[in-house]
């Protein structure tokens, strides 16, 4: 009855979980959509066209001629390239991601630089200030910090582009055979061309994309680890074509290989692929288990030869890559707009006071006999050059040296990360790398984070735990009498020569059982492990390596291994396995596999007795259901399966049955019937495998950890507490994901979790009772309620097949047809247009809610999915929630999500590096991303937002100086400093103590910022730099400009030196100003510094000497007479600063300006303090106490579904492969001689 009702499920119209969704690839021509109605004659036509017509050849369009270069440039093949320029459509195998060469470089360099805004705006006034009739600095003062902005630009563009030139010609120049001039020859990897026959090496990376042609392994097998596309360390094996098998061994043979391969066109589906070869007049399909993927490595084959399909651009690797785009960040997009809004002020202020000119020289000008500009200028054209004038002079305003301070600080930070030793990975030798320098303050603002599961959540490694024995549980920490103790050392296992030395179990009880073979039920446990599998094995220099389809069933014979029962060889019908020292060999008479329906597999072998056993392993929900009524512990077992799924440990139930001659030999008879069945084949061997698998005695049950990377659950805990939401994205199984999820504590007890129904159904109601509004309401928008209502925590599971459905993403495969259609009406026109926009807007009001509702939720596990949803899932974040997000990941699957998501993290370390080579950032451990983004990101954030609100501040309050000063200067676009002054302001005055508070300042320690995450807040609010802040700032700077020219205005206004001179000059007034302006600014950063250091203060103090130094040196004498026209304040300094009440004006101006200042600092504290300020005020008792406790592992009672996670989760293995044979190497040899050699007293001594 249940088998009825499963096979009978599968036309359902529901989504089926364990299905991947279509490829990324597949076009609209390709899938399902809506006709028009067409009557019975119109389909009468239709019929006779179709059924007249010649195929069509569209889906075999790509066509490979096996070594035949010339094939490649037919005409056929050929597609405009460059204007009228035509060049092959096969792409090269040579990859290039840098931008420029030696050639290529200026230009495109500084044709880049002067795309942005700055830049252009800093040469149109460049070139303003060569005109004579409107300059009024020289063209130097803009030229200077121009070349300097350039320059450091470029040189870090190129410096960014040597890397990217290395790790191309590392990749382009690898090496590898390829049949040249009938014979193999060395080539470097950037010369192979499509069509060629290429010979690959144990531990080769595979170059190109390639149809597998022969291998020295039995049928041609190739095993591939695929660790650089997926993270997956497990061995996968692919299998050639029997025809080139046989016939293609040989290099001559190779070389006289001319097949023709006709195949779709190139794609991204890494896990579809459908061709035709066409050799010696027979055809032989082709499709992904005779397929070599690029990035792949090959492993346990000592020689594979394969023909090149796709190369270089259009392998699938490369194909998955998504789009590179150029990635800035919120603070980026804000200060653009707020050079907008200064651009804005500029243009009104300088008209303002064009306008003011132009009436001062109607009213006053023109009538002052003693101002002769010699020239006849009405005002109102001599204002229009005023305006000019003023643009030039209140440029400051955005200084030019902003962009370059910004890179310098965003380089320093990187390179912070790059230094962290504490972000450094000593076991695989992995320092963490900033790959980008534009980003860093982004990491203080990060909302949502997407992971990855496998290799970045978790390890990929698996470790037998514990089991349950005939009732009772082990793994504990046990001694021999069964006591539990808090520690114990490992199990010794030194005695078995087969043992593996990373293997630890604690329990004594268990393993001394076994010794002294105590229990007859725990050998057969331990036997069933050794016996019931889909294992390889190969001998490599008298040590045994497994192969295994899953890492989880790895685990298993391992387990088995260590504590004696050994698996020894298998060939096509015999398993040989050691037992404590005693070599049995078992006829396997069947095999029945694991798929995703059955979630168990079986064994049936014949013992040396002759005896007939089924052993099984599986699920507990399937193994329980097809348990003998007499079986014995079973509650026992099933309170141990609760306790390990509680532990989040990933379960199987083991059983056995005895089975009579007779019996077998009639369902052996059923099973042949099936194996050879046409038609639905696989239904009918689970029908068959039904029949046998039924009244089984229950053994026991295993419990593995998949083992979750270091620090796993604390760092997604503290993120948590940061108010940062952990989304996890992956192409594993539904139970897999929830394992996980529990394991790293993005689920718990208290959560509810929502799968993929009941979110459609949620969803249902949200759009149902928007169109009840919609009929009720006058348009007014209207706000819904939550989606869950009450406190407890929601979660939701949700695989692809559910996402594409929810959110109408869905596609279906449909038949190619030639359809003749009648033209359309307008009336019908409209009618498509409306139902199109009605379609669209319901599918953004879908994306909408579902976001809102994943939004609601502590967790989302999105499983099941493929590279492009992953992005799919990314983008809907960013667009309906203006998130920040990051996504993280390790294999060329996650690519596309970081390269769509704002931060993209990739984990180096493994074999794969397309992450990391597609990242911003990459280390090696996930638990890494807490420091990078708790104490770096948040770090840079403050710094960043300090550096630019200061910076605003202090170019206002120098620049609206020349404001004031307008007033009491006939508006003339005068300068109220002295020009060298103006030009070395923002370059060596003030530029260094604020690029230290970028570089340097903290407001807490990296400790108390892991240990109080509240502290990250305010960067995803956008707290520290918005417009707010900067209309502070602007208002700031006014009133610092209005006390430094007012004050030292009115000290000049009236005053007589004390030897009777009067220096109120222009001269001494510019010196006094400069002099307060540059001791205000460099005080008040000392007011915005948290974290003081000797360079910092040496930066404050030093910055002033040098101003004063360089004024004296430039008011001299000496340098007036080399440069008469570019030094004309010739001792102007000397003169005035030696007046007593010049300084005290000096003091007084820098006094106004900053008691304010420490007036509001001092009362915030009070009033209203920041997170910051309240943990500063605790920080020496923080600092003293000791760190918080790890927070236990939550417990989930009852809980089924994650129980038997393996179970569901494992895909097929390598059963067909072992019972037909083709995994069994030819070369003759006695199987039973060499075992025993294997094993003779293999087990040392035991005692008795």
């Amino acid at each position: 009855m249940e088998l009825n009702s499963r096979l009978g499920s599968v036309d359902s119209l529901d989504p089926n979980d364990e299905d991947m969704p279509y490829s990324d690839d597949e076009t609209e021509d390709e899938l399902e959509s809506p006709l028009p109605r067409t009557d019975d004659e119109q389909n009468r036509i239709n019929q006779e066209t179709e059924d007249n017509q010649v195929p069509s050849k569209k889906d075999g369009t790509w066509k490979v001629k096996a070594n035949d270069r010339h094939f490649l440039e037919l005409p056929e093949f050929k597609k405009k390239h460059h204007f009228c320029f035509k060049k092959s459509k096969y792409a090269g195998n040579a990859i290039k991601t840098y931008k420029y060469n030696a050639l290529t470089f200026l230009p495109l360099n500084l044709l880049e630089q002067f795309k942005r805004a700055a830049n252009a705006y800093f040469l149109a006034l460049l070139i303003l200030q060569v005109i004579p009739q409107i300059s009024t600095l020289p063209w130097y003062t803009t030229l200077v910090p121009l070349i300097l902005v350039l320059g450091i630009t470029a040189v870090k563009d190129l410096v960014d582009d040597i890397a990217r030139h290395k790790m191309d010609n590392e990749i382009n120049n690898r090496k590898c055979d390829v049949i040249q001039n009938e014979k193999f020859t060395e080539s470097k990897w950037m010369n192979i061309k499509v069509g060629d026959v290429v010979r690959l090496k144990k531990n080769d990376f595979i170059p190109a994309d390639l149809l597998l042609l022969s291998s020295t392994e039995p049928n041609s097998l190739c095993y591939v680890e695929t660790a650089e596309l997926d993270g997956e360390t497990n061995l996968k094996f692919k299998m050639a074509l029997k025809v080139t098998d046989e016939h293609l061994q040989q290099e001559s043979q190779l070389a006289k290989f001319d097949a023709l391969l006709e195949c779709e066109e190139p794609n991204n589906r890494l896990d579809k692929f459908t061709g035709t070869m066409m050799w010696r007049n027979q055809s032989f399909p082709v499709d992904m288990n005779n397929i070599l993927l690029r990035g792949c490595k090959i492993r346990n084959t000592d020689i594979c030869h394969g023909l090149v399909i796709y190369a270089g651009a259009d392998t699938k690797i490369m194909r998955n890559g998504g789009k590179t785009r150029f990635k800035r960040t919120n603070i980026d997009y804000l200060m653009n707009y707020m050079v907008y809004t200064i651009f804005g002020l500029l243009i009104l202020i300088s008209a303002g006071l064009a306008i003011g000119n132009a009436f001062w020289q109607e009213q006053i000008g023109t009538n002052a006999w003693y101002l002769n500009y010699g020239n006849d200028y009405t005002p109102s054209y001599q204002g229009f050059l005023t305006f000019w004038g003023y643009i030039i002079i209140l440029n400051t305003m955005v200084p030019i040296s902003l962009y370059v301070s910004v890179e310098v600080i965003r380089l320093g930070q990187s390179h912070f990360i790059n230094w962290d030793l504490q972000m450094y990975y000593a076991e695989k030798d992995t320092p963490a790398k900033a790959r980008t320098t534009t980003l860093n303050e982004q990491l203080g603002q990060i909302e949502y984070i997407f992971s990855d599961k496998t290799g970045t959540l978790t390890q990929n490694i698996m470790a037998f735990k514990k089991c349950n024995i005939n009732g009772k549980t082990y793994g504990g920490h046990c001694r021999e009498d069964g006591a539990t103790v808090d520690r114990i050392h490992p199990v010794d296992f030194s005695w078995n020569r087969y043992s593996e030395g990373n293997f630890k179990f604690y329990d004594h009880c268990l393993h001394h059982s076994i010794k002294y073979e105590k229990e007859p039920e725990i050998w057969e446990f331990f036997k069933l492990l050794a016996l019931c599998h889909t294992v390889m094995v190969e001998h490599n220099e008298e040590e045994l390596v497994y192969q295994a389809a899953s890492p989880d069933e790895g685990a298993l014979v391992s387990a088995a291994r260590n504590f004696g029962f050994v698996f020894l060889a298998r060939t096509q019908d015999t398993i040989t396995i050691n037992e404590m020292g005693s070599v049995n060999t078992y006829e396997v008479l069947a095999m029945l596999d694991f798929n995703s329906d059955r979630k168990r597999m079986s064994v049936i072998l014949r013992y040396p007795d002759g005896k007939i056993r089924l052993y099984c392993k599986g699920a507990d929900t399937v193994i329980y259901e097809r348990l003998h009524p007499d079986a014995k512990n079973i509650k026992d077992t099933q309170e141990a399966l609760d306790v390990f799924a509680n532990e989040t440990l990933r379960t199987l139930c083991l059983c056995y049955k005895d089975i009579g001659e007779e019996e077998y030999e009639i369902w052996d008879r059923k099973h042949k019937a099936a194996s050879i069945s046409m038609a639905d084949r696989e239904a009918a061997l689970d029908k068959v495998y039904e029949e046998i698998e039924k009244n089984l005695f229950l053994i026991g049950a295993t419990a593995i950890e998949d083992k979750l990377q270091d620090g796993v659950p604390e760092t997604i805990a503290k993120l948590a507490r940061a108010e940062i939401k952990i989304w996890v994205l992956t192409g594993d199984k539904k139970e897999t994901a929830e394992n996980i999820g529990y394991s790293c504590q993005l689920l718990d007890d208290d959560t509810e979790i929502h799968y993929g129904e009941k979110v459609k159904e949620l969803l249902n109601i949200r759009q149902e009772n928007r169109r009840n509004m919609e009929v009720v309401t006058t348009g007014k928008q209207k706000r819904y309620d939550p989606f869950f209502s009450g406190n407890k925590k929601n979660a939701l599971i949700i695989t692809g097949s559910w996402l594409n459905d929810i959110l109408h993403e869905k596609k279906k495969k449909k038949k190619k047809k030639l359809r003749l259609r009648r033209p359309k009406s307008k009336e019908e026109e409209f009618s498509q247009q409306e139902a199109k926009y009605k379609e669209d807007l319901i599918k953004e009001q879908l994306q909408s809610d579902f976001v809102d509702m994943a939004c609601e939720c502590s967790a989302v596990v999105c499983c099941r999915v493929t590279p492009k949803q992953k992005a799919m899932v990314v983008n809907l974040v960013k667009k309906y929630k203006k998130a920040v997000t990051l996504a993280i990941g390790d294999g060329a699957n996650d690519v596309n999500m970081i390269k769509t998501a704002d931060i993209g993290v990739g984990i180096s370390g493994q074999e794969g590096m397309q992450a990391v080579m597609s990242s911003d950032y990459a280390f090696a451990q996930f638990r890494f991303l807490e420091r990078l983004l708790l104490v770096h990101g948040r770090w840079s954030y403050i710094r960043m937002c300090k550096f630019l609100r200061y910076f605003f501040y202090k170019n206002f309050a120098f620049t609206l100086v020349h404001f004031w000063y307008s007033f009491f200067s006939g508006f003339s676009a005068q300068t109220a400093y002295e020009n060298w002054f103006i030009t070395l302001y923002n370059v060596l005055y003030s530029s260094l103590p604020v690029l230290l508070v970028g570089l340097l300042d903290q407001d807490v320690n990296d400790k108390l910022s892991l240990r109080f995450p509240r502290l990250y807040l305010p960067g995803q609010k956008g707290l520290l730099f918005n417009y707010t802040n900067f209309f502070i700032s602007l208002f700031h700077g006014i009133f610092t400009s209005l006390i430094i020219f007012f004050i030292p205005y009115g000290a000049f206004l009236q005053t007589m030196g004390q030897d009777g001179e009067a220096p109120s000059d222009y001269q001494s007034f510019a010196v006094t100003t400069a002099s307060a302006l540059i001791i205000t600014v460099n005080l008040q950063i000392s007011l915005d510094t948290s974290y003081w250091t000797f360079i910092n203060a040496f930066s404050v103090f030093g910055s002033i000497a040098v101003y004063f130094g360089i004024m004296f040196d430039i008011h001299s004498a000496g340098i007036h007479v080399l440069f008469p026209s570019a030094f004309t304040f010739t001792g102007v300094a000397p003169n005035a600063l030696r007046q007593p009440y010049l300084w005290l004006t000096i003091i007084l101006t820098t006094g106004i300006c900053l008691m304010p200042v420490i007036a509001l600092k001092f009362l915030y504290k009070i009033i209203k303090p920041s997170e910051g300020d309240k943990v500063l005020k605790n920080r020496k008792k923080y600092e003293k106490e000791e760190a918080l406790t790890r927070r236990p592992v939550s417990l989930r009672r009852g809980g089924t579904a994650r129980r038997s996670a393996y179970a569901f989760s494992h895909g097929k293995g390598y059963a067909d492969l072992i019972v037909s044979g083709q995994s069994i190497r030819r070369k003759p040899h006695a199987p039973r001689p060499a075992v025993s050699r294997v094993g003779e007293s293999s087990l040392a001594t035991q005692t008795s």
